[in-house]
């Protein structure tokens, strides 16, 4: 009986270590920051080309039509 108790209770120990390494990582945070980080930036992106998209197009077709001249 005795040797059970002892593995419980270094079972418990154990398991408490393991459950403060797991709180305690913080490597999955900067993974997160950068997902949002990319994320915002897709939308900027975005808003930029249906905001000036028909300038940019008028844009490229003018240097485009300038070069082969």
């Amino acid at each position: 009986m005795t040797t059970l108790f002892q593995a419980l209770y270094t079972l418990s120990f154990t398991a408490t270590d393991r459950v403060k390494a797991i709180k305690d990582d913080e490597t999955g945070a900067s993974a997160v920051e950068y997902a949002l980080l990319v994320g915002v930036l897709a939308v900027v992106v975005l808003t930029a080309i249906l905001a000036f998209g028909t300038k940019l197009a008028t844009l490229f077709t003018g240097i485009t039509l300038s070069t082969r001249s």
